[in-house]
């Protein structure tokens, strides 16, 4: 439950997708490829994401740890199913 509370967060599904190709961008790259986050929002989700040992800093910039990289491929095959998803209705 921690992690779907942690995942539900704005903006924390999108942070982690856009670090998905390793390209380790500074905090105002990692800004820009949000779109419309704010810095404090950023700040706070890469500060909770790090906490969880989903994300880290390195000199370069910001990038998935190991886990955080195991956690994008199980929500890439979530991915998947929901795409053939059909909800009743």
């Amino acid at each position: 439950m921690a992690l779907l509370d942690l995942l539900g967060r704005r903006w924390a599904l999108r942070v982690l997708w856009e670090l998905r190709d390793g390209a380790a961008p500074t905090f105002r790259e990692l800004q820009q490829q949000c779109g419309g986050i704010s810095s404090s929002v950023l700040a706070d989700r890469l500060r909770e994401l790090g906490e969880a040992d989903l994300v880290e800093h390195a000199d370069a910039g910001y990038g998935l740890t190991a886990q955080g990289k195991s956690l994008l491929k199980t929500l890439t095959r979530l991915d998947a199913w929901a795409s053939g998803w059909r909800p009743k209705g």
